[in-house]
């Protein structure tokens, strides 16, 4: 028997910070069309499900092939309400109406950057049943026990000052969410087991490829890495 596996994009109508973002136009499209687009192109998903309390982006996610089969409950909706809340619910959801599933796929709809590649890579890894998580990872441009911040008097002062005279290349990597994807056991998404721990498989991608997009500055940057993204598919025949 094939097995059964669903997106769920959690994409909630009151951003703060950029307002509207998830439907904002981005690159020519409203920002969370590109996610979609992506899950339906990856051939991995049974459903693609959009869990939303707000009507516009109902209404475009519609247009665009996601399913919207529920309104996400108000106390899903407010800036306290974690990504694990909201995916346990979807899960719940899907597993009363849709029966046995085997995998989720929390997507955000802020990744324009996702390729499929990425996410069969996170469900291969999720297949092996070694792992509750596979999701996707960067690593940080800078070696992090080498940082510091400005202290009280105006000073600089290391958060590791025992590596002040470590070389960089004797410092161990250090990765950081790439705000991507997350893939998940059902019952991991149930029990909101945490994602950054050592029954996650981390899915890298390249730095370049990944932009948090949480200011206007985030924003533009991000078009301008997408346009440029674009173009060397275009010029490579792929798009």
């Amino acid at each position: 028997m094939k097995n059964k596996t669903i997106a769920v994009i959690p994409a909630r109508g009151g951003s703060k910070r950029i307002p509207r973002k998830n439907v904002r136009d981005f690159c020519g499209k409203p920002m969370i069309a590109w996610s979609i687009e992506t899950a339906h192109s990856s051939g991995l998903f049974d459903h693609v499900i959009v869990s939303t309390d707000d009507g516009e982006i109902a209404d475009i996610a519609i247009q665009y092939g996601a399913e919207v089969p529920f309104v996400r409950p108000a106390e899903l909706a407010d800036d306290y309400a974690g990504t694990a809340e909201v995916i346990a619910h979807s899960m719940q959801w899907a597993m009363d109406q849709i029966g046995t599933i085997d995998a989720l796929c929390c997507l955000y709809p802020t990744a324009p950057f996702v390729q499929v590649d990425d996410l069969r890579r996170g469900l291969d890894a999720l297949y092996t049943g070694e792992w509750d998580y596979a999701f996707s990872v960067t690593d940080f441009a800078f070696p992090i026990f080498r940082s510091f911040r400005q202290n009280d008097r105006g000073g600089v002062e290391m958060f590791f000052p025992e590596h002040f005279s470590t070389r960089s290349q004797d410092l161990p990597i250090a990765l950081h969410d790439a705000g991507q994807f997350y893939w998940g056991q059902p019952d991991a998404w149930l029990s909101k087991k945490r994602v950054f721990a050592d029954t996650s498989f981390p899915v890298f991608i390249p730095r370049w490829r990944v932009q948090d997009i949480d200011t206007e500055e985030d924003f533009r940057h991000a078009e301008l890495m997408f346009a440029a993204f674009q173009y060397q598919l275009i010029e490579a025949g792929i798009s």
